[in-house]
């Protein structure tokens, strides 16, 4: 499997390294996407309808040549038929936009998602050799804890009401879970041979494939394709990588908020609301998403740029996440119905960051297990690279949805030993990370991605084998 993930990991990065000269290879001294003080190989003219990284605007006529995305809130008249490479002579515009083809992003986009299975395809068997060895079932074990919530949902559909146990105290209750998840796992069970935990994983799966690719397409836009490569890489090998794995709504959330925010990126607002609206019904954490769309265009509004677009773009941004609060609402006689879900049955709710630091505090006072101690170390890491993500100014829209996202698991009270899991979709925040790995020599970036993939796989063997509550 080593063997595997460096040959793939080493072949994709070979392949990026002719990027900048239309597919011929720079020579043996420039390895990296970056300029140096030799004398640069110009690139060649693009023809018009040059593959691009990023995926069009849905609806667009195919024989319109496509200008290029002007960066969110410069003029419009700096469009252009072709920006240069992010990190050329003279550059300092993101990607120019695509040929209005949807298979041209894929096109771009292959070697992300060939590195992103591949990733995740080593850490999974991994866990499957172990969890054989232990006499576990690889198959339930992906399909425990929230799995089963969803899937119970897609049985049984959602409560009426509260429930209680004998002693009055309320049982935890599934209206707690948001529905575009089981909806989609319902969907799929009608066609995906096996039942709903298998439709599930299906669906799980084919997120990561699209959450793979919108990464890619970010990281493309802003810096350049392989920075977008290797961003898909090291969100597949994140400590908590393998509730990617899972029958898990992190990677369907994950695909969404990165096509949304895309859409952000290139002002294409009715898209990126339209995106937005789904993460709503996918997460509470799709209330991040909310603010930064949502602010996103009130910024466009107050520009007075792109007309009517970003005024429908925020308002349908919040309708999947308010629409569903209030549905919940509806359901159980009061309007605060959901937030008493969360308190009452599940002890979720917001404080001041006590229950957290608290928490964390046990880490220098107590012993603390390896879920905690990871945990910590996830979270702190998040805010130090939010703080070098917010250094970017082009990329402000995903700082701001990374920051909304951090302070929820900050201030979020109970289940500290999830907060890791629940930064997965903060994928911004690995950024800087994908950059200064772009400029960097094949031999460092297949030197980290090894060396994160063994840690993530042995982690996640560790918590869903040995730990003893959820992922």
């Amino acid at each position: 499997m080593a063997i595997l993930r460096l040959f793939v990991v080493g072949n994709v990065l070979r392949l990026l390294q002719s990027d900048r000269t239309g597919g011929r290879r720079l020579p043996a001294a420039n390895t990296s996407d970056t300029t140096g003080p030799t004398t640069q190989i110009p690139a060649p003219r693009a023809p018009e309808r040059e593959a691009s990284l990023a995926a069009p605007e849905p609806g667009a006529p195919e024989s319109t040549a496509s200008l290029a995305a002007p960066e969110p809130g410069a003029p419009e008249s700096t469009a252009s038929l072709a920006a240069p490479e992010p990190g050329a002579p003279g550059s300092g515009a993101p990607v120019a936009a695509a040929r209005p083809r949807r298979l041209a992003g894929i096109a771009a986009a292959w070697p992300a998602l060939l590195l992103y299975a591949t990733l995740r395809a080593t850490g999974l068997i991994t866990f499957w050799l172990i969890a054989t060895e232990k006499h576990r079932d690889m198959w339930a074990q992906l399909g425990r804890w929230d799995a089963g919530w969803y899937t119970g949902i897609v049985a049984r559909g959602y409560d009426a009401a509260f429930q209680y146990r004998p002693d009055g105290t309320p049982l935890p209750s599934n209206l707690a879970f948001f529905p575009l998840y089981p909806g989609l796992t319902w969907l799929a069970d009608r066609v995906v041979p096996g039942d709903a935990a298998v439709a599930g994983l299906a669906i799980a799966w084919t997120a990561g494939l699209a959450a793979a690719w919108g990464l890619f397409a970010v990281g493309a836009h802003l810096h350049n394709r392989r920075t977008g490569v290797l961003l898909a890489g090291l969100w597949a090998v994140i400590p908590h990588a393998l509730v990617e794995s899972m029958a898990y709504t992190e990677t369907l959330f994950t695909a969404l908020c990165a096509w949304s925010l895309f859409a952000v990126l290139r002002r294409h607002w009715v898209t990126a609301g339209l995106l937005c609206s789904l993460a709503g019904l996918t997460r509470p954490t799709g209330a991040a998403l909310v603010t930064a769309v949502g602010l996103a265009a009130l910024v466009a509004v107050v520009r007075r740029r792109d007309g009517w677009r970003p005024w429908l773009g925020g308002l349908l941004a919040p309708l999947g996440f308010a629409g569903y609060v209030l549905w919940v609402g509806d359901r159980l006689g009061r309007t605060d119905g959901y937030f008493r879900v969360q308190k009452d049955t599940w002890n979720m709710y917001y404080d001041n960051g006590w229950y957290t630091l608290t928490t964390a505090r046990t880490l220098v006072t107590g012993k603390s297990d390896l879920a905690i101690v990871m945990c910590t170390v996830v979270l702190l890491a998040a805010i130090a690279l939010f703080v070098a993500l917010s250094a970017d100014g082009r990329a402000w829209p995903l700082a701001v949805f990374s920051l909304v996202v951090i302070a929820m698991v900050f201030f979020g009270h109970g289940y500290y030993h999830a907060k890791g899991r629940l930064l997965i979709p903060a994928f911004p925040v690995l950024l800087p990370i994908a950059s200064a790995l772009a400029a960097a020599h094949r031999r460092t970036v297949v030197a980290v991605l090894t060396t994160l993939a063994v840690v993530s796989a042995t982690y996640g063997v560790y918590v869903l084998l040995f730990w003893t509550h959820s992922p």
